[in-house]
């Protein structure tokens, strides 16, 4: 016969003195305190909890709860290596983590990470078990950290690997969000023109008789259908985000959609020294901390965030499967250049690979940044320049009929 299982809350204090309160599930006011006591914690209180009957239900809406994202990772790595270095347990670092973390949903998975923990599971199968919280690369430091003893220096690694990310993230976003910015505005300004201004010329130009010239007709022309392009291309916009955002991971998608990226004219460069930075930079964190090279390839692959490098890894997965190296099918694919192979290769004869990969790391993510500040002083007057000569040549468009008006007075 199963056990009926109940939530509970409770109040208590921990080996500091500090008091502590909390929510568990148990068959009985008894096991609560049995429970508390392994925590290493003294039960004040023990009631039953009325959260989620009646009344007392709480509303929560998935849809609009936030979501998980790398910087919270890296604190709670961070801080769960410092708590389980200076002695805690691990069961009681993860119910102040619960209790303390301020994202709701990281504090809900914590709690029964916990539980899982409880009742016997590992940290890392704990932990893989929520996949959309957790990812791969963080599931298997962890785990690779509970079979050599070091645990902590594991959710170091996570915490600094993804406090990286997050900088390198935040790099691609400063280069990005300037020209997207101002490709927005011209586009409403352009936009704007065209349903208010042109048609009030049009008025004018319909008194005064003539044949328009070329560009002005164009503009005429597409000031008529703009009342029902604009919202039907709006529409289709919105559409295609949905649709994207849908099927952004798909391998269609993504075979067409990510090898695109790196044949930019201007932005290729940089998108390929961000996919080799993440690549090399998780390729390394995952050899120091001991995870298998055929288990790191897979992985690296799939957080490269690219699907030409994540092919290419497959191919040195299957390399390595055969007893060969790592650096001889990187050589043969364009995406890397010859440094990062050339360095792989000397990491594998000299034995420091990880070494290599980490250096290869520093040096993109540096160019990443120096590439970034480039690319920002370029676009700027490129920019303005573009939005001037689209708007010039409306306005002189708008006044080409004027000119051959005075033409004709003369």
């Amino acid at each position: 016969m199963s056990t009926v299982l109940h939530t509970y809350s409770y109040k208590g204090r921990d080996g500091a003195g500090k008091l502590v309160k909390g929510e568990v599930d148990a068959s009985s006011e008894s096991s609560v305190a049995a429970r508390l006591k392994t925590m290493g914690i003294s039960p004040l209180a023990i009631a039953p909890s009325g959260k989620g009957t009646g009344l007392n239900r709480e509303l929560t809406l998935d849809m609009f709860e936030k979501g998980v994202g790398l910087k919270d990772l890296a604190v709670m790595s961070r801080q769960m290596a410092t708590m389980i270095s200076s002695g805690l347990s691990l069961l009681r670092a993860l119910t102040v983590l619960a209790d303390q973390t301020q994202n709701k949903k990281l504090a809900k998975t914590l709690d029964e990470v916990r539980r899982e923990v409880e009742s016997g599971a590992s940290l890392s199968d704990a932990m893989g078990e929520h996949e959309l919280v957790f990812p791969p690369l963080m599931v298997n430091l962890v785990r690779a950290g509970e079979t050599g003893g070091f645990l902590e220096g594991a959710l170091e690694s996570v915490a600094s690997n993804y406090e990286k990310e997050v900088k390198l993230r935040g790099t691609i976003k400063s280069a990005l969000t300037y020209p997207v910015v101002v490709l927005v505005m011209a586009i409403l300004a352009v936009v704007g023109m065209l349903i208010f201004i042109v048609p009030v010329f049009q008025k004018m130009f319909d008194g005064l008789g003539g044949t328009l010239p070329a560009p002005t007709q164009f503009l005429v022309v597409l000031s008529s259908v703009m009342w029902w392009l604009a919202p039907l291309l709006a529409v289709a916009g919105i559409a295609f985000g949905v649709w994207f955002r849908k099927n952004r991971n798909t391998e269609k998608v993504r075979s067409v959609f990510e090898p695109a990226l790196l044949k930019l004219p201007v932005f290729g460069q940089l998108f390929r020294k961000i996919a080799i930075a993440r690549f090399t930079r998780n390729f390394s964190t995952m050899l120091k901390s001991g995870v298998p090279i055929l288990k790191s390839l897979s992985i690296v692959g799939e957080t490269s965030g690219n699907w030409v490098i994540e092919n290419a890894l497959k191919k040195v997965s299957e390399s390595v499967r055969q007893g060969k190296s790592v650096s001889g099918p990187l050589a043969d694919e364009p995406v890397f250049p010859s440094m990062v192979t050339q360095m792989i290769a000397v990491g594998e004869d000299s034995g420091s690979m990880e070494q290599m990969l980490s250096k290869i790391s520093d040096f993109y993510e540096d160019e990443v940044q120096s590439t970034t500040e480039q690319l920002t002083a370029l676009i700027e007057p490129l920019m303005i320049a573009f939005i001037g000569v689209v708007i010039g040549s409306m306005i002189v468009a708008l006044y080409m009929p004027v000119f051959t008006i005075f033409d004709q007075i003369k």
